[in-house]
């Protein structure tokens, strides 16, 4: 039997329906990719026939169903179209809805079919039939393939009033299949491995006890939950000792330090987090520049309630003094929200840039927290082990090094504990991994104080 020649599109241009935001949240949902919209059914009919002449034979593909409801619904397959009368097993294809603000991605399960491929118009699981009997209708008649609603998929309106089917192309730079950019071993061993690496750590200095980490961002990026985070981790189950949430000011109000114990009556770590009151864009709101400065040179006091206003003043005895290495900050971690580095105001990226400055006269070491990875990419939400095989994610780091100015092996991606109720194994080894690392860049910071003190100039 004759293999079937790959049949070219035709060029006719085609306006798609589909939303420029939409696009870019299902792209990324694939990685780097291009989207080419072969089939439209209000221009070539709903009937098999057009489809099939028009897709099959296209590589990977994408269907975007539309109804009067607002509903934006559909499927992706990376198994081309070919009417050859068999079972199609995919395990890449996923179902897809946005309706307003909410959207949602469903895997097809494990050991399911994903399509009969056969001559009839587009479906999945044998559960979705799209243009049903080359109607523009929407056809669901059960089944377990796709664990979904029709509420919740396309709010029981099976009328369409548009289907379009793309051409889903991998840009050949960066491809979701490549080897993945940064090596991390996803196991049990590991995170022991971590977790009694960070247990027997002992700053580079003898007259430190503990390094102290300060996290420093925007309202929201995730900077309290962090450290909830970090203490789950430690002490085995879901903590919340330091108020988090996502309201449009800042929910921590004073300069708290951290110290973390190992298990509920475990000795402390040797590292404390530092948390501040959250960067806003206007001037006279959340943390200011010189505030900063007090608590990086370890002026400022636990507990201390920052004044928008007016700076913060250290005692005249204290400021006699300066602080001890002790009392300093020996790493600056920058948190950045992931969905929103796109998105970040001039004004912020120049109130992060004076910051920069400030922690480089000092000397201290930087690193940058990308969180909410898993928002950001689907792909990621899915499975957090993809997140270095993630191009989306990789362009994100990239972006996040150019305007925060920070070398890209700086920039650490994670996803906090927010809603979960156990612990889970790849958030864990993230986590981990990036407290590993403010360690190392502390003690290269504490390392060059040393050398300075010991070789004065």
């Amino acid at each position: 039997m004759q293999k079937a020649k790959v049949r070219k599109v035709s060029t006719d241009p085609l306006t798609s329906n589909l939303p420029k935001e939409r696009k870019e949240q299902l792209c990324a949902s694939l990685g780097n990719v291009e989207l080419t919209l072969l089939y439209k059914a209000s221009v070539h009919g709903y009937n098999a026939s057009a489809f099939h002449q028009r897709c099959d034979h296209q590589g990977p593909t994408l269907l975007v169903a539309y109804n009067s409801s607002g509903y934006i619904f559909g499927g992706y397959t990376s198994v081309e179209y070919a009417r050859s009368g068999r079972e199609i097993t995919d395990e890449k294809a996923f179902l897809f809805s946005f309706q307003g603000g909410a959207c949602s991605y469903i895997k097809v399960n494990s050991g399911y079919n994903t399509r009969y491929d056969d001559a009839k118009g587009p479906s999945f699981g044998q559960q979705l039939y799209f243009c049903y009997k080359d109607q523009p209708v929407v056809y669901h008649q059960g089944g377990n393939a796709f664990n979904m609603n029709t509420s919740s998929m396309y709010g029981n309106d099976t009328q369409l009033s548009e289907c379009e089917v793309y051409k889903v192309e991998q840009e050949p730079q960066v491809s979701v299949e490549e080897k993945p950019w940064r090596n991390v071993l996803w196991t049990t061993e590991r995170r022991d491995e971590l977790m009694e690496s960070i247990r027997n750590y002992k700053p580079m200095m003898p007259s430190v006890s503990r390094v102290r980490i300060l996290m420093i961002g925007p309202v929201g990026a995730g900077k309290s939950s962090f450290f909830n985070s970090i203490n789950s981790v430690f002490m085995g189950r879901m903590t919340s000792k330091a108020m988090s949430g996502s309201a449009g000011t800042s929910l921590t109000t004073q300069f708290r330090t951290y110290p973390v114990k190992d298990g509920r009556e475990g000795k402390p770590l040797p590292f404390v987090l530092c948390d501040t009151m959250g960067l806003e864009e206007q001037s006279g709101a959340g943390l200011d520049i010189d505030d900063i400065s007090s608590i990086l040179q370890g002026h400022v006091p636990d507990r201390y309630k920052f004044n928008p206003t007016t700076a913060f003043q250290p005692d005249e005895q204290k400021a006699s003094r300066p602080a001890s290495l002790q009392e300093k900050i020996h790493c600056v971690v920058y948190v950045i929200d992931a969905t929103k580095i796109s998105i970040m105001s001039s004004k912020l990226e120049e109130k992060l840039a004076a910051i920069r400055r400030k922690v480089n006269t000092l000397g201290i070491a930087q690193i940058v927290l990308m969180t909410k990875v898993d928002e950001a990419c689907p792909l990621v939400e899915e499975d957090l082990q993809s997140i270095y095989a993630s191009s989306y994610i990789k362009t994100k780091v990239q972006e996040v090094s150019s305007r925060l100015g920070v070398p890209v092996s700086c920039v650490l991606p994670v996803k906090n504990y927010s809603q979960e109720l156990e612990l889970e194994l790849n958030c864990d080894v993230l986590l981990l991994t990036a407290i590993q690392q403010m360690l190392n860049f502390a003690d290269d910071y504490l390392d060059d104080v040393g050398h300075t003190e010991s070789h004065p100039i």
